[in-house]
């Protein structure tokens, strides 16, 4: 079937209006979600995707939940036949294997989306459903409930014994129901706004308008790359974590060719740990990296990942098999960022960053509620710093690359959970000197005011965060236990009420040589609060 051709302001307007139906239903889903991690932290995504399951348009949230939305699509359609579907039909998922997702606690809803009687479009989000905590990660059995593409609703009846299964095997349930009740409203009211612009403008051409736009998406693409120059582009770098002993020493090959760029990556076999990813959780992981370097406008459709081939041996780390745990996939990934940036530094300095903290510092905590003896579930992702860049400071205290969610307020983490958090502040001095400095890392201090489960994932402690161009490295993360709490063992442990966990993410590395750094830019720095100045005599001597 020929595609209509559509004209280049009518591709825009409908774009924009893509844009913006994906937006508000990432606010809906953010405002009536109940649980701290969604309402608070901002930890869902939402997007629109094609009959076929391309991207046309995700909301500018988590670059991570790509992976979980990139094979979804497909999945439900193995399942379950276009011809069986009716409108309110809306399908359940969070499997990395068998449902298209990257891990588990990251559940998604999708709904067809029926223009004149004819299924056309999905309405699909993800929200982070913080549960599955004080579990084992030996392999993906002991990591929370696992749900293929199943139907939650049929016809917009809601399915009651699915719900109740899935309740049954979570910790939190009143959370777990009320936010998936907000998924359901972000859904339809994406629904709801796909179609009107389908009565504005002709379901026809919304499908072309979209084809069009992933077009676009790939041509930007190309000329990007093309601007790199040929060559082959080689970087390493190391992974620790708590979960593991020692470090995992992770390489990428990137070559470009013309208007196409080829990425190889090779890392060791997968681990009896969470810190593995699936082929979907690498894919989303290049395609942001490749985008931040080559053309951060790129339009997040399928059509940006035309011109990219991706492999890596299977059974490994970056690319998983069955039974592999995925819960922690995130902190590999964020090494990933770093070695696309590293390898492509030489060919474009001025477009990349010295390395980040290089983590998703998380920490969970799970208990019983001093009053009524029900479970609380808590987890919190804790910024750091952001590298430096040719013309920039990096940035302090933030999310970086792959994780993009805000921090719990201390007021609202106080008033639902037994803890205090005694100190949260900018680590001073870990950001790497440089022409133009690295992030600071940030130190958040957690006293325990009822026994609890504690469960802590990071990365950069045992390997700096690199600068670029003679940049210094970053400072290193820690975990501190104090007042008298007994040590973990691999990130896993307790604390009895009164004792403190200190965690200490790393900072990032300095871009350009350190005296390079002129005088009168670093004093105007100084005036504008950008950098202290003892941190400024240290990396300047201003």
């Amino acid at each position: 079937m020929t595609q209509m051709a559509v004209d280049p302001i009518t591709v825009e307007i409908i774009g924009s209006a893509l844009s913006s139906i994906v937006e508000e239903m990432g606010e809906a889903l953010i405002r009536a979600s109940y649980s701290t991690n969604i309402k608070e932290r901002r930890d869902c995504s939402t997007a629109l995707f094609d009959l076929a399951g391309n991207t046309l348009c995700q909301a500018e949230h988590i670059p991570m939940h790509l992976g979980s939305f990139l094979d979804l699509i497909p999945h439900i359609m193995k399942r379950h036949p276009v011809a069986d579907m009716r409108p309110g039909d809306v399908f359940c998922g969070n499997d990395a294997y068998e449902g298209g997702g990257t891990h588990l606690p990251d559940i998604v809803l999708a709904e067809p989306v029926f223009v004149d009687g004819v299924m056309s479009f999905w309405a699909v989000n993800l929200a982070h459903h913080a549960d599955f905590a004080d579990r084992g990660h030996a392999h993906i059995y002991q990591e929370g409930l696992r749900i293929p593409p199943i139907r939650l609703y049929r016809a917009g009846v809601l399915q009651d014994d699915v719900q109740a299964l899935i309740l049954l095997n979570c910790q939190v349930p009143r959370e777990r129901i009320s936010d998936f009740r907000a998924q359901m409203a972000a859904n339809r009211l994406g629904v709801q706004r796909l179609q009107a612009l389908c009565r504005k403008y002709g379901r026809a051409t919304v499908l072309a308008a979209g084809s069009a736009l992933q077009d676009y998406a790939e041509r930007k693409m190309r000329a990007g790359i093309a601007a790199i120059p040929d060559g082959v582009y080689r970087f390493s770098d190391r992974y620790d974590c708590p979960e593991i002993d020692g470090e995992l020493d992770m390489t990428c090959e990137i070559e470009v060719v013309g208007d196409a760029m080829r990425l190889h990556f090779d890392a060791p076999a997968q681990v009896r740990a969470g810190l593995n990813m699936t082929m979907t959780a690498l894919l989303s992981t290049v395609y942001y990296a490749v985008k931040a370097v080559v053309d951060p406008t790129i339009l997040p459709n399928a059509g940006l990942a035309r011109p990219l081939t991706v492999t890596a041996p299977s059974g490994t780390i970056v690319n998983c098999v069955h039974p592999a745990a995925v819960n922690g996939r995130l902190g590999p990934c964020q090494r990933v960022v770093d070695l696309i940036h590293g390898a492509l530094a030489p060919a474009v300095p001025d477009r990349v960053t010295a390395a980040s903290n290089g983590a998703c510092f998380s920490i969970t905590f799970v208990g019983h509620q001093p009053k009524d003896n029900t479970i609380w579930v808590y987890l919190e992702t804790i910024g750091g710093g952001s590298g430096a860049r040719a013309t920039r400071d990096g940035l302090d205290g933030v999310h970086v690359h792959m994780t993009n969610t805000s921090n719990l307020p201390v007021e609202a983490l106080e008033l639902e959970y037994p803890l205090t958090l005694l100190r949260y502040e900018l680590v001073d001095g870990s950001g790497g000197a440089g022409r133009q400095r690295g992030g600071m890392g940030l130190r958040r201090v957690y006293r325990a005011d009822h026994d609890c489960r504690v469960r802590i994932d990071g990365a950069r402690i045992l390997s700096r965060p690199w600068g670029l161009f003679g940049g210094e490295p970053g400072g290193l993360a820690d975990i501190v236990l104090k007042g008298g709490a007994k040590p973990f063992d691999h990130g896993n442990g307790g604390l009895r009420k009164g004792e403190i966990i200190e965690v200490v993410t790393g900072g990032s590395g300095g871009y350009g040589p350190p005296t390079e750094r002129d005088g009168s830019a670093v004093r105007r720095d100084i005036a504008e609060g950008v950098i202290d100045a003892a941190t400024a005599r240290r990396a300047y001597g201003v």
